[in-house]
């Protein structure tokens, strides 16, 4: 399979999709975050083509050139989508879940991104196939509790203690964090000043 890290039976592996543009101490906050907290062996950044709900990304090497000075220990940047035509999170998961059906994927999800979940395309086939790690992040705490995706699913929610054995879908779990300031809007925001 095309720009897919290696991935062995019983790997516990953490998908940490998103533009990444361009990648910054906040998403490597994030992606740490889960390593630790959800006991997971590796994270995989997705690196994605275009995020269909945001305007137009840096060329995509520039953004994957950007992810790999960011991303920690334990961690794998790939183009797995793109090279694959996937443009959207319920195409990567059926597929890794089909390719790899003795690893347990974990999606990681930042705090301030779940409220344009329910915005995903199948965000709810999301929810039921893959359990999804949400992260704190700067002013997302309530708001991300409250959004529609975490009511819908409010029976699959776990708590933080549960966070390492989760498994099956569906299933989620908000992990409070020491939340990371930086946001890849502001860092653009900055540049065109």
């Amino acid at each position: 399979m095309r720009g897919v890290p290696p991935a062995y039976p019983g790997q516990r592996i953490g998908l940490f999709g998103g533009s990444f543009d361009p990648a910054h101490e906040g998403h490597a906050h994030v992606a740490e975050t889960a390593l630790k907290r959800l006991a997971l062996d590796r994270v995989w950044w997705l690196v994605t083509p275009q995020n269909p709900l945001k305007p137009q990304s840096a060329p995509l090497k520039e953004r994957i050139a950007s992810a790999r000075t960011i991303a920690g220990r334990k961690a794998a940047v790939t183009a797995f989508e793109a090279a694959h035509g996937f443009r959207y999170t319920y195409q990567t998961v059926r597929a890794l879940k089909r390719w790899y059906p003795s690893v347990r994927f974990v999606l990681i999800v930042g705090g301030d991104s779940l409220q344009s979940f329910r915005h995903w395309r199948r965000w709810q086939d999301v929810m039921r196939n893959v359990p999804v790690a949400i992260i704190a992040r700067p002013g997302a705490g309530a708001r991300a509790r409250l959004a529609k995706p975490a009511q819908a699913f409010a029976a699959a929610r776990r708590q933080q203690h549960e966070a390492p054995a989760l498994s099956r879908a569906p299933a989620f779990v908000y992990l409070n964090a020491r939340e990371h300031p930086i946001s890849s809007t502001a860092i653009r925001k900055a540049r065109r000043t």
